[in-house]
């Protein structure tokens, strides 16, 4: 027993909310005895090398490095992308892979390189592994991008799982993204990073990690090019980043490095290297295109843990009405379940819910429910009942359910890792969709289970099918997410056909897209909750899950009249545009703050509203590209290294560039602009990048700036769809492409491709097809022009 956690579960239990919180300490123990019995004690260890070249396997795409304590698979794939395994480890079975891996590229050749080692050579990639096991992935040109170091085993003496180690190095020049959904980001500095999905159980701010939803997924950006790295084991494990430097010692660059520790699971990694775009292309295409949302998802949302009732979610909602403020959707909370159980509604609060949802959607308003995975373990409740039926729920080692403490009470936990549970629990959101709802928001997914000590999930021994082949929680665990989704996703289209799935998720892991988006979990409401709000919807879109936002005001607390505004105002840009708060947070609805606050709310939701076909195409190119609706600023100009460092703006599409203002009493504010001519789409002032100006930030507005030349589609005054054209600059052109939606099914729209260009003293738009060029089918409005 140690006697630190003895004096938290005592605390625990002496602290006010006693029943629930004695079940969080008997919780714990139950964890920790599970983890005794279940788990191997830590014993004796080898540690292993690959040692020295012995012979070569030439094969298609690349070939087999066998070496003398191990062997490397290595395959470019007709994408481009680079898979190498180690101990002979093949790229599937994969979670993150949709579908079958890519078929191995037939010009890709493995050939000898000097002092003993080998190569492969493709069109886009080289790859050269030394005789001792070091692996570089270099240009077509020859510039080294990453140099893996031989990689380091620590085994157990007596067999079984073992650790290991992958030291990099990349250039001096090069930035660190990705790893998922960090708040200290978008660019990661020196430090160490989790991967294991983890629930602070608290609200969260920029020094909180992990969090919710980790990858080990990389985006690194040099002068040479920008490459992804992905290391596809679903165990728990650290990322230990640190930048290089230029010149550093005697005028010699030091380069940076990543250190990746894992616990267990297989030594394999896919590298994709070229531009943002093609890198995240072949992202897409390895692990799934973007869920396509409906077109009502891409609306401001309002959410509140604590509605209480069906008059309170009336009265919001003709609050919205009464002051003619666009709403698209209202999210209820576990407070609207029948004691928090989930596919229940408390009849009491909620008596007509089927009801509620017609008039709501009369209005143009969707209902979205939360789903937690926990299922409270008690007979008569007909989810648990059903569940056991199938056998549903994680066991122990020994046969037992596995049993932790959720807002239900004693729950258990469907093991999303068995197609048969999947099924099962696709089938339940057919209570949900008879009640109306139309949208799911997935919460507690981590998964999640209160203890007074030790980690709150659940342990590590218990059992997963893991497509049958086996394992524990030590596996299961940052993917259980992911699969939950799945479940959803695939249970919803069977249940729904004719509509698209709206599907976001507080967790998961690679691949995630495939079923929908994500949301920032309980972000800490103060100006630095806002600041992690930006890094987490940027980071996520550099690991290809373009959908997502924050709690917008902070998920506790209250904020100032001024915090809100400017959250407000940065969620009007992002794809998830959904205030939110818990039950103890104070209000969120847009009038609370007064009526400046309320007036300037207003021009927010009505950019919004008036910018909905322009998010509508950023969500059906992400599908066919996988290019995150929101970039930094050095999207399309990676070797821009003052862009590279910028965080605090971005770029919306191809069109926009949105500064927030992420800091109290501003007026005005620095902007960074990329090269090119840029217009205040407040003012129509025009600057010439590459460069920084200062601009103007009123209360009223935050800095947005449109790129010379976009072609913007946007919402007319009649509702009809309109071009808004930005002048090209003198001796340029400029263009745009435009998806209208064809609804909330599955019809594929066309793209549409425009070009904007001077035409004596005026700028005509042309639409360019097959057929050559011809006039819009669509309003066109200049704007550049008369403003200058």
């Amino acid at each position: 027993m140690n006697g630190r956690d003895l004096v938290r579960s005592m605390k625990a239990v002496g602290s006010a909310g006693a029943a629930q919180r004695l079940r969080t300490v008997r919780a714990a123990w139950r964890t920790r005895r599970a983890d005794a019995a279940g788990l191997p004690a830590r014993g004796a260890e080898r540690a292993r090398v690959p040692g020295p070249v012995q012979d070569v396997e030439p094969g298609p795409g690349g070939g087999v490095i066998r070496f003398s304590r191990s062997e490397l698979r290595i395959t470019v794939a007709v994408n481009g992308a680079v898979f190498w395994g180690w101990d002979g480890a093949a790229p599937e079975p994969s979670y993150a892979l949709a579908g079958h891996s890519p078929e191995p590229d037939p010009r890709a050749v493995l050939e000898p390189d000097k002092d003993g080692g080998w190569r492969v050579v493709a069109e886009r990639v080289t790859v050269v592994v030394s005789r001792h096991g070091a692996v570089e992935v270099q240009t077509p040109g020859g510039v080294s991008l990453r140099r893996d170091l031989p990689p380091r085993w620590w085994e157990p003496v007596d067999g079984g799982a073992g650790r290991w180690m992958q030291r990099s190095e990349v250039s001096a020049d090069a930035r660190f993204f990705g790893l998922g959904g960090r708040a200290s980001g978008p660019r990661l500095r020196d430090g160490t990073y989790r991967l294991w999905n983890t629930d602070p159980g608290r609200a969260f701010g920029p020094g909180d990690d992990p969090l919710y939803l980790t990858m080990p997924v990389q985006l690194v950006v040099a002068d040479a090019a920008t490459h992804l790295v992905f290391h596809d084991t679903t165990w728990d494990g650290t990322v230990t980043l640190r930048e290089g430097e230029e010149g550093a010692g005697s005028g010699h660059d030091r380069p940076g490095s990543s250190e990746l520790r894992m616990s267990g699971g297989p030594l394999r990694c896919w590298v994709m290297v070229g531009t943002p775009a093609r890198v995240l292309l072949a992202w897409a295409s390895l692990t799934g295109a973007p869920a396509l949302p409906p077109a009502w998802a891409l609306g401001y949302q309002h959410a509140r843990w604590g509605f209480g009732s069906e008059q309170e979610v009336r009265r919001i909602v003709a609050g919205y009405q009464e002051r003619d403020l666009p709403l698209d959707a209202v999210h209820l909370d576990i407070d609207h379940f029948d004691e928090h159980q989930v596919f229940t509604v408390d009849h009491d609060r909620f008596p007509k819910l089927p009801r509620l949802s017609a008039d709501l959607r009369r209005d143009g308003i969707r209902l979205v429910s939360i789903i937690d995975p926990a299922v409270r373990a008690e007979s008569g409740n007909a989810v648990y009942d059903s569940g056991t039926a199938v056998d549903a729920f994680v066991r122990d080692g020994a046969g037992q359910l596995v049993r932790g403490e959720v807002w239900p009470g004693e729950s258990v936990f469907p093991d999303f890792t068995h197609a048969r549970v999947r099924k099962w629990w696709g089938g339940l959101y057919e209570e949900r969709l008879g009640q109306g709802f139309a949208g799911f928001w997935h919460d507690m997914n981590e998964p999640t289970s209160f203890a007074a000590f030790g980690e709150s999930t659940l342990p590590r021994s218990a059992r997963h099918a893991l497509e049958g082949r086996g394992g524990d929680h030590r596996e299961a665990h940052n993917v259980y997410a992911l699969c939950m989704a799945r479940a959803a996703y695939e249970g919803l289209r069977e249940l729904s056909p004719q509509e698209r799935p709206f599907v976001f998720s507080r967790s998961g892991w690679a691949g995630l897209q495939r079923y929908g988006g994500a949301w920032s979990g309980d972000v800490a409401t103060g100006w630095p909750g806002l600041r992690a709000s930006l890094s987490l919807v940027i980071g996520l879109g550099l690991c290809g899950v373009p959908y997502s936002g924050p709690d917008v005001g902070g998920f506790d607390g209250s904020p100032s009249p001024e915090l809100y505004l400017r959250w407000f105002q940065l969620g009007a840009y992002l794809p998830l545009f959904r205030t939110h708060a818990s039950l103890r947070a104070g209000r969120r609805e847009p009038w609370e703050f007064g009526p400046e606050v309320l007036e300037h709310a207003r021009v927010a939701l009505a950019e919004r509203r008036r910018l909905l076909p322009y998010f509508m195409t950023l969500a059906h190119l992400a599908r066919r590209t996988g290019t995150p609706y929101v970039r930094p600023l050095w999207w399309g100009i990676p070797e821009d290294r003052a862009l590279r460092d910028c965080e605090d703006a971005f770029l919306l599409g191809d069109c926009l560039l949105v500064a927030p203002v992420l800091d109290p009493g501003a007026d005005r504010r620095a902007v960074q602009l990329p090269r090119g001519r840029w217009y205040d789409t407040a003012t129509g002032r025009a600057y010439d990048g590459p460069g920084q100006i200062l601009v103007d930030a009123p209360l009223s507005r935050i800095p947005v700036l449109a790129r010379a030349g976009a072609v913007l589609p946007v919402r007319g005054e009649d509702g009809g769809l309109e071009l808004e054209v930005w002048a090209p600059a003198r001796g340029r052109t400029g263009g745009g492409l435009v998806v209208p939606d064809a609804g909330d099914g599955w019809e594929e729209s066309e793209i549409e491709r425009y070009v904007a260009r001077w035409q004596g003293r005026r700028v005509v738009v042309e639409r360019e097809g097959e057929d050559g060029v011809s006039a819009p089918p669509h309003p066109v409005r200049v704007r550049g022009v008369e403003e200058r």
